[in-house]
C-alpha cells in the first residue's frame, strides 16, 4: 500500500487562535485538548471541508445523502475501508479518517430499547464527516503539521497531486485568514431544568429502590437544562470562554450549519492504537474548593468513600466484559483503580483499563461492543439505559454518546460527551447527572449535578436557575 500523503510542517500558530482563522470554513471539526498533558492532552485537531459525510438518523444510515443499506455500523466500516492509509508512527494520530459524533442514542440501533417521552433538538443519530486534510497538534513538542491524504482519488497520480493541492489550501487559508478581535456574546437569559429540586431527588430514590430490589447494581440519573439565546449570540465565543473557564484533554468544538456542539470532556471513552485499546471510566465526583486545605481535604475524602469506590468498581467490571468480547482473552487489564484527576470545579476517581484487540476486529467494532460507555449508563447496561430512558424522560441525544476521530489507518480516539453543550439557532442544551448506588443519597446526588454543571453556567456568564 502506497502512502501517498503529502505533510507539510507549520511554524507553531495556537490551535484556538487556528480555529478562529478556519471558523467560516464549512463543517469545522477542532478535537481540542484544551487541558494539556504529556499524556491525555497531548494531541489537537483542526479539520474542515470534508469530500463526504454520513449520518444516521432513525437507524437508517446514508453518506451524502444517498440511503445505504444494511446495519450503519457495517456500513461505515465498509465506507473506510475504501480508503487505506498506512499509519505514520512519527505524526499525530489522526491523519485523516472521519471525526464527529455518535450520540447516546445510537443505543437503540444496538438493543431494543424504549424512546424517551419527549425528544431533543432533532440532532441525528451520528453525524461524521470524510476528512482527507487535518491540521494537527502535539502540544509536548510544540509541532503541527498539515497533513493531506489525497482522497477521495483513486489514481495515485491524481491522489498525489491532490494531496499537495489541498494542504496548500489549508496553508493559505490560515496565512490570510484574519483572527477577529472582539468576542462575541454569551450571556443569555434564565435556564430550565427538566427537574425540580424534589423532583429529581424523588428520581434518585426511586432509581435506590429499584436497586434494593435487586432490578439493577446502578445508573446514571442526569437532569437537562435548557435556555433561548438571543439573536446575538456567538456559539464560537462561548465556545472559546467554556475552554477558558473549564479546560479539558478530550474537549470538541463541532459545527454544522445551524447546529453547535461545544465540549469541555474530561473523559476519554475509547483509544485504538494499532491493537491496543485504552479507556478511562469517571466515577465519583465531589466539588473543588477555592480553599487549598479544605480542598485538599475534599480529594482525600474523596478517595476515601466507599460509596464512590464502589460505583466506580461496577463500571470497571462492565467494561472489561464489554472489552473482552473484541479483545484477546488474556489482555485485559485494569492498569489503574479509583485513582484522583482534578479539574477545573471537580475530583474524580479514575480507572484505566487496556487490551489487545484481537485480528478480527477494528475500531467500529470496538466501539460497537461497548457503545454507549458504561460509565454513563450504569449495571446491568441494558436494563439501566431502559430505567434512564423512563425516569429522565427526555432524549439525551449528543449527551453521554461519543466524540471524536476514526483515522483512516485504523487509529481512534474519542471521549464520552460529558459537560458538552447542543446549540441550534436559538436553544442551547446541556445535561449533568451522576452514578447512583444503593449507597447514594439524593440531595447529595443533587449537588452533584449541580457542581458537574457550575463551569458551563459560568461560561454563559449566567446564573443557574430551578424550575422545570
Amino acid at each position: 500500500m502506497a502512502n501517498l500523503m503529502h505533510v507539510n510542517e507549520l511554524p507553531w500558530i495556537e490551535p484556538i487562535t487556528a480555529m478562529r482563522c478556519l471558523a467560516h470554513r464549512p463543517h469545522l471539526t477542532f478535537l481540542d485538548s484544551a487541558a494539556q498533558d504529556a499524556v491525555l492532552g497531548r494531541y489537537s485537531y483542526l479539520a474542515c471541508d470534508p469530500f463526504s459525510t454520513y449520518v444516521i438518523a432513525d437507524g437508517q444510515a446514508s453518506c451524502n445523502g444517498e440511503p445505504l443499506e444494511g446495519d450503519p455500523w457495517d456500513a461505515l466500516r465498509a465506507l473506510l475501508a475504501t480508503y487505506p492509509q498506512q499509519h505514520r508512527p512519527d505524526l499525530p494520530p489522526f491523519q485523516g479518517g472521519v471525526a464527529g459524533f455518535f450520540s447516546y442514542d445510537m443505543n437503540r440501533i444496538l438493543e431494543r430499547l424504549p424512546p424517551p417521552a419527549e425528544s431533543g433538538q432533532g440532532f441525528p443519530q451520528s453525524i461524521l464527516h470524510f476528512y482527507d486534510v487535518v491540521l494537527a497538534y502535539d502540544h509536548r513538542d510544540q509541532r503541527c503539521w498539515i497533513v493531506s491524504t489525497g482522497w477521495p482519488e483513486q489514481d495515485a497520480t491524481r491522489r498525489s497531486k491532490r494531496a499537495c493541492h489541498r494542504a496548500d489550501q489549508l496553508a493559505a487559508s490560515l496565512a490570510e485568514s484574519r483572527v477577529p478581535q472582539n468576542e462575541g456574546i454569551t450571556t443569555t437569559s434564565s435556564w430550565h431544568s427538566s427537574f425540580k429540586r424534589d423532583g429529581y431527588v424523588a428520581a434518585v430514590q426511586n432509581v435506590i429502590d429499584l436497586i434494593l430490589a435487586g432490578d439493577i447494581f446502578q445508573a446514571n440519573i442526569a437532569q437537562r437544562f435548557s435556555t433561548r439565546l438571543p439573536s446575538s449570540f456567538d456559539p464560537l465565543a462561548f465556545y472559546c470562554r467554556l475552554r477558558a473557564v473549564n479546560p479539558a484533554p478530550f474537549a470538541a468544538l463541532l459545527r454544522y450549519g445551524k447546529w453547535t456542539i461545544a465540549c469541555s470532556s474530561p473523559e476519554r471513552f475509547l483509544r485504538l492504537d494499532g491493537s491496543q485499546v485504552e479507556t478511562r471510566p469517571i466515577k465519583g465526583t465531589i466539588g473543588r474548593s477555592t480553599d487549598p486545605q479544605e480542598d485538599r481535604h475534599r480529594a482525600e475524602r474523596l478517595l476515601a468513600s466507599e460509596k464512590d469506590r464502589a460505583e466506580n468498581v461496577m463500571i470497571v467490571d462492565l467494561l472489561r466484559n464489554d472489552l473482552s468480547r473484541v479483545c484477546d482473552a488474556d489482555s485485559v487489564e485494569v492498569s489503574m483503580l479509583c485513582g484522583l484527576e482534578s479539574y477545573a470545579s471537580v475530583h474524580h476517581l479514575v480507572s484505566v483499563l487496556t487490551g489487545t484487540l484481537t485480528s478480527d476486529h477494528d475500531a467500529v467494532t470496538l466501539l460497537r461492543a461497548c457503545f454507549p460507555g458504561g460509565s454513563i449508563t450504569g449495571a446491568p447496561k441494558v436494563r439501566s439505559m431502559e430505567i434512564i430512558a423512563d425516569v429522565e424522560r427526555v432524549a439525551r441525544e449528543v449527551y453521554c454518546g461519543a466524540i471524536g476521530f476514526i483515522s483512516f489507518s485504523g487509529q481512534m480516539d474519542t471521549n464520552i460527551a460529558i459537560r458538552t453543550v447542543a446549540i441550534d439557532d436559538s436553544v442551547a442544551v446541556f445535561h449533568a447527572g451522576g452514578g447512583i448506588t444503593a449507597m447514594s443519597d439524593p440531595s447529595t446526588e443533587y449537588e452533584e449535578t449541580l457542581a458537574k454543571a457550575q463551569r458551563i453556567f459560568d461560561a454563559f456568564r449566567a446564573e443557574k436557575v430551578e424550575a422545570s
